[in-house]
C-alpha cells in the first residue's frame, strides 16, 4: 500500500485556539447565543400577535401553539424589530405555503 506523504493529522479538536476557551466551548455559547435569540423572537411574536395565524385564520391554544410558525415578511431572519413589525404569525401549513409559492410560479412559468 502506497504511503500518503501529503497526510497532515489534524489539530485536536479540543485545543484552545488563541484565547482561553476551546473550539468546542466557543461552539457551545454561539449555538445557546442562536437558540436564546430565536426563542426570544417568537415568544415576543406570540405575546404581540396571538395564538393565531394571519393567514388562514385558525386559532391555536398552549396544547398545539408548537404548529405555529413565526414568518419574517421580508425574509431576512437577522431583522427582528421589537415592536414585531417584521413578523407575522403562520401555521406550519400556511408557512410552507408562503415559502414554496414562488417555486409553484417558477415551475409554471418554466424558470
Amino acid at each position: 500500500m502506497p504511503q500518503n506523504r501529503s497526510f497532515k493529522p489534524r489539530r485536536p479538536i479540543g485545543k484552545p485556539t488563541g484565547g482561553n476557551k476551546s473550539v468546542e466551548e466557543i461552539i457551545r455559547e454561539l449555538k445557546a447565543a442562536g437558540q436564546n435569540t430565536n426563542a426570544n423572537y417568537r415568544q415576543q411574536s406570540l405575546q404581540i400577535h396571538g395564538l393565531i395565524c394571519a393567514k388562514c385564520g385558525r386559532e391555536f391554544d398552549e396544547k398545539n401553539k408548537n404548529l405555529l410558525t413565526v414568518h419574517h415578511k421580508d425574509g431576512n431572519h437577522n431583522n427582528n424589530p421589537a415592536d414585531g413589525s417584521n413578523w407575522e404569525n403562520l401555521c406550519a401549513y400556511c408557512h410552507d405555503d408562503e415559502h414554496t409559492r414562488g417555486l409553484l410560479g417558477d415551475y409554471i412559468a418554466g424558470k
